[in-house]
């Protein structure tokens, strides 16, 4: 019983110390303060999981140049302000998020997701589901299943794609045509 009594009072503490940081305005949720490195990798962990858990019903999809073609419209319509494209420098709605969106085009991310098992259904589920508070839209309620698939089909792609072969994709980007873009990757 004194274990009971003991586990009970230990709970009701925590909730209360959880309780006085959320009423005082302690946490800060401002997007240019970074959470601290504990904060970070918790929130991190419960993120991935989350994915991990809810992508095992997604087989792997037949790809070809028309849906790549789509899904690369798309991307540089929606994806590219804050996931930049081959050669693109940052924009300024991608510095002011946080965290800050991966660099989609880039090859360290490309091998840094290319251990994983499901890369493509984990981008799948991303890109329909979106993430909470992180600026991550979930396209799902605008777009069909096709269309995301297109998407990730494009996103295979591209951290191969020189600057040109995006251009080319995407018919020359979208709206962000006024960041300047350098040869280098």
């Amino acid at each position: 019983m004194r274990t009971v009594i003991s586990i009970l009072l230990t709970l009701a503490a925590v909730a209360a110390i959880g309780a006085a940081l959320v009423y005082s305005g302690a946490v800060s949720f401002a997007a240019d303060e970074p959470h601290s490195a504990a904060v970070f990798e918790l929130i991190e962990l419960a993120r991935e999981r989350s994915i991990e858990a809810r992508i095992e019903r997604l087989g792997p999809r037949a790809v070809d140049d028309a849906l790549v073609a789509e899904g690369a419209s798309h991307y540089g319509a929606m994806c590219e302000g804050c996931h930049l494209a081959p050669g693109m420098d940052d924009t300024d709605l991608r510095r002011g998020l946080y965290p800050q969106p991966p660099k989609l085009a880039s090859p360290e991310y490309a091998r840094a997701t290319g251990e994983r098992d499901a890369t493509a259904a984990r981008q799948f589920w991303i890109v329909k589901h979106g993430l909470k508070a992180s600026g991550m839209p979930a396209w799902g309620v605008t777009h069909d299943d096709e269309t995301i698939w297109g998407i990730v089909a494009f996103l295979q792609r591209l951290p191969r794609l020189s600057p040109a072969e995006y251009d080319a994709l995407t018919e020359g980007g979208n709206a962000h045509e006024s960041h300047e873009r350098s040869d280098e990757l």
